[in-house]
């Protein structure tokens, strides 16, 4: 391809809330569709490790690598044509909140136009993340 821009971007916000309840929130199936609109357009169902979504993209399985100690919520997200897309998230702790970290991949075959197009969806749901957990609680 003619481009080369960079294969990898680490997209990244602060999140005024200790680490634990960052981590378990976002690492929570259910409550994905209420922040990753990438990824769920509605209520996910659990099917053994796995959760089931309605991506806008078809149907995907996504399942969670998790390591509350360390702060990582990577996920696997299965598409229906078989690919697997590798999405590492972390949770690191910044001052008395956290910084969450999601590693954004470029994919083969993927233009520049769709990567960046991942990365502004991928930007409006951690803001959408951060909103929810900043929000005071009721």
């Amino acid at each position: 391809s003619g481009s080369q821009m960079e294969a990898v971007r680490h997209i990244s916000t602060y999140i005024a809330r200790p680490l634990g309840e960052v981590f378990d929130f976002a690492s929570d199936g259910k409550n994905l569709s209420q922040w990753a609109a990438g990824l769920a357009q509605s209520e996910l169902h659990q099917d053994g490790d796995e959760w089931i979504a309605n991506a806008p993209f078809g149907r995907v399985k996504i399942r969670f690598s998790l390591c509350k100690r360390c702060g990582v919520m990577d996920h696997d997200v299965a598409l229906e044509d078989g690919t697997v897309v590798h999405n590492p998230m972390r949770v690191v702790p910044h001052g008395a909140g956290s910084e969450f970290i999601f590693t954004h991949i470029r994919r083969p075959g993927m233009d520049d136009e769709a990567f960046e197009n991942d990365a502004n969806a991928i930007i409006a749901d951690l803001a959408t993340l951060k909103k929810i957990l900043e929000a005071p609680s009721t």
